[in-house]
């Protein structure tokens, strides 16, 4: 097994009713305009999202939402939200799901300050900026909320897109190893994404 250094600048806030510090643990990481990213189902009957919402509001902190996120996230959803945060001047996305919808609020949080297409994140361009994320997680097993990468499906050709830890290696590397996978078929291509700000974790657990 090889050496290795793990650094992940994630903030965990675990326990019973935790959903309800949502409000301030964002305006603790800047957030002054949230776009609620979330799938729909147990978010919205459990009555989880209303509690995330009534955080939020007590703190005085905006928001939009946007639901819809499917398993296996669509390119669709992600250009929707990238345009919505762009109109509303959003500045934080809360994930309020499992990892589809995690991952789903990563490639909006990318594509939000970017002028070209946010595919190009999947096709080896390095991202040098993006909106901070947080997630409210309702699954125990998603692992994306503790991570910095993504998985998107691009609706046109159906291509499946995921992360390579490129810990190590240079950008020639990369290139190298995106040409040998052919970034632009139907196979599978790794790409590393990196989010300077981190990403916030709250979680519910069972009473």
């Amino acid at each position: 097994m090889n050496n290795f250094t793990f650094y992940s600048p994630t903030c965990f806030s675990f326990g019973k009713d935790t959903e309800n510090e949502a409000g301030a643990l964002v305006k603790r990481f800047g957030g002054t305009k949230v776009l609620i990213h979330y799938g729909g189902g147990s978010a919205v009957r459990s009555g989880l999202l209303d509690r995330v919402k009534k955080s939020l509001d007590k703190k005085n902190i905006p928001y939009v939402e946007l639901g819809g996120v499917k398993p296996n996230p669509r390119s669709g959803l992600v250009y929707e939200g990238i345009e919505l945060c762009k109109q509303e001047h959003i500045d934080f996305i809360l994930a309020v799901g499992g990892g589809s919808t995690i991952d789903s609020s990563k490639a909006i949080a990318a594509g939000a300050v970017y002028d070209g297409d946010f595919w190009d994140f999947y096709c080896g361009k390095p991202i040098e900026k993006a909106l901070g994320v947080g997630t409210v997680l309702t699954i125990a097993a998603a692992g994306s909320e503790g991570s910095s990468g993504s998985v998107i499906t691009h609706e046109n050709g159906m291509l499946k897109r995921e992360n390579l830890r490129v810990a190590g290696k240079d950008e020639q590397w990369l290139k190298t190893e995106l040409a040998r996978r052919g970034c632009g078929s139907i196979r599978q291509v790794y790409v590393m994404i990196l989010f300077g700000s981190g990403s916030i974790y709250f979680a519910e657990k069972e009473a």
